[in-house]
């Protein structure tokens, strides 16, 4: 007779319960019949019962896995070096790939709809987006602007009791930004939303207290793209909202401190200071993830009206970020800055 089905835990307590049974008076033959097994597991199980843990049941090994631990590790560290290390033209790995991957390096093959339950089973790896870079990074002007340039950053605004304020502009097209959800197979949804070039944008800044560390949000939304007046009038407010000097750090944009105007606004108050981040790190400004956390997270798949629907969703938003620092904390770690020398 095969083995019934259930977990170990399962055919235990059917066991248990059997015993019990014949224990209580009710006949062998009985209980075998209600239980539906043969007579003969009944009196085996009745001796079983007279050992410490006689009547536990053996979990299921299931079958022998086709690569080894040795292998697995083999084949992780062929993945790592990605797909074009491997012939193919770009950096892309499907489950077709990873069959082919397989074949070559271990002779075994595996039916592509397998693989993606093998990977996150026993590689825990997971399909990703991954993150674009540009080939003009310069990674070791980077790490050392990281490692020396901003702590020196740091440490001056805290002498002058300064704010560290991380800034960045952006833009939200009536357009939405789809992403997948969730939907019956077979069924995709319908987004239906106006196809027009209709936008707002915005500027924010995350701040950073000079003596505690406290973080805040500022923003500002604006029905045309942002102007060298717009960076002035916004500064002009901060400054008055934080009540002290500010340490700007931002990409070095035209509309930045490349700006006459924005420069001549700087020259006025040098309790405002300014440095420019690396260029093609936006992965060093905090406010960068304030955008892709409300553009591409919160309002994403949002068919907005109109732009004054928009704004509402947008604002709502970045207050609900605002009254949430632990949110900006976690964009500020994502940084790896250390803000504390």
């Amino acid at each position: 007779m095969s083995r019934p089905i259930g977990c170990a835990s399962d055919l235990e307590r059917r066991r248990e319960q059997a015993v019990r049974a014949v224990g209580q008076g009710e006949s062998p033959e009985t209980v075998a019949r209600v239980v539906g097994i043969n007579r003969s597991s009944i009196y085996r199980w009745l001796k079983l019962a007279r050992e410490p843990g006689g009547l536990a049941a053996k979990v299921h090994q299931g079958p022998k896995p086709r690569l080894s631990l040795e292998q697995l590790r083999r084949l992780e560290v062929l993945m790592l070096e990605g797909a074009k290390a491997h012939g193919w033209s770009n950096s892309l790995w499907t489950t077709a790939r990873v069959v082919e991957l397989i074949r070559r390096h271990f002779g075994v093959t595996f039916h592509h709809d397998h693989v993606g339950r093998f990977l996150r089973k026993r590689l825990n790896w997971s399909p990703q987006k991954p993150r674009r870079k540009a080939r003009e990074r310069d990674e070791v002007d980077i790490e050392y602007w990281k490692r020396v340039r901003f702590p020196n950053i740091a440490k001056r605004a805290r002498e002058r009791e300064a704010h560290l304020v991380f800034l960045d502009e952006s833009g939200f097209m009536l357009t939405p930004t789809v992403r997948r959800t969730w939907a019956p197979r077979g069924s995709k949804p319908d987004l239906i939303s106006w196809d027009r070039r209709d936008r707002l944008s915005a500027i924010s800044c995350l701040t950073v207290s000079p003596k505690a560390g406290r973080l805040n949000l500022f923003f500002r939304l604006f029905d045309h793209n942002v102007h060298a007046e717009d960076i002035i009038d916004f500064l002009r407010d901060l400054k008055h909202s934080l009540g002290g000097g500010m340490t700007l750090l931002w990409d070095g944009g035209q509309i930045h401190n490349k700006s006459k105007l924005v420069k001549a606004f700087l020259a006025q108050h040098p309790e405002i200071t300014a440095e420019d981040l690396p260029a093609y790190a936006p992965d060093l400004n905090p406010d960068e993830l304030v955008w892709s956390w409300s553009k591409y997270g919160r309002l994403a798949n949002l068919a907005a009206r109109d732009t004054d629907q928009l704004a509402e969703n947008i604002i709502d938003e970045l207050i609900y970020l605002k009254q949430h620092p632990q949110l900006l904390a976690s964009f500020l770690e994502k940084t790896n800055l250390p803000i504390v020398a």
